[in-house]
């Protein structure tokens, strides 16, 4: 029960302490420890459980278990003291620090406060303005905020693949003079061989 006095730190391990401790209650956002000599209790969240993903805590842990924990976090809010605990930088067999040097907890930590500065930052649009320039013909902006030079080069767009496809079979249906040409000497080559073929027939007869 809260005396109305404000929590304090004094009975708290030191930040990086490891201890074991019993398992309070499961959420599903983490478990609640017991911490050894205080009332207070910490929270491991289910990203501090285990260095492989964990969705539901209920299947890593249970209440009364007994777990090594590690303190990475200790901070007052609203009067009233936050506890943060990890279980996967020490092994749970022996008690042992994975992480001694905190390079993991330091790590998770910037990216946690950068993710934070990023998502508290607000977007701003930067409005169009509906207008033409005179100079290049775009629309969007003045004549005077212009990045064309004069007589630059101008660029357009490259056709589609289907378009390429499509004028490359236009180019085939095309009528070819040379082709036609020839074909027709070919045929009159023919006929005038023939003809040939059946006068020398007739004499022989």
């Amino acid at each position: 029960m809260n005396s109305g006095r404000p929590e304090t730190m004094e009975n708290l391990p030191a930040l990086y302490t490891i201890f074991q401790g019993e398992v309070a209650m499961v959420t599903d956002y983490g478990a609640f420890i017991k911490i050894p000599g205080c009332r207070k209790q910490g929270l491991v969240h289910r990203t501090h459980m285990s260095s492989c993903r964990v969705d539901k805590p209920s299947e890593i842990v249970d209440v009364g278990d007994k777990v090594w924990v590690k303190l990475i976090g200790r901070e007052m809010k609203n009067d009233r003291i936050k506890v943060s605990l990890s279980m996967k930088v020490v092994n749970q067999g022996t008690g042992k620090d994975l992480d001694p040097n905190n390079v993991i907890i330091e790590q998770e930590e910037r990216r946690r406060r950068s993710f934070q500065d990023y998502t508290g930052q607000k977007i701003t649009l930067e409005a169009v303005l509906n207008t033409t320039c005179k100079k290049c013909g775009c629309k969007g902006h003045f004549a005077k905020d212009c990045f064309m030079q004069p007589g630059g080069t101008k660029y357009s767009l490259i056709p589609d693949e289907e378009e390429k496809e499509e004028a490359k079979s236009a180019e085939f249906e095309k009528p070819d003079p040379t082709r036609n040409s020839s074909r027709k000497r070919k045929k009159d080559f023919l006929h005038l061989g023939s003809c040939l073929q059946t006068g020398k027939e007739e004499k022989k007869t």
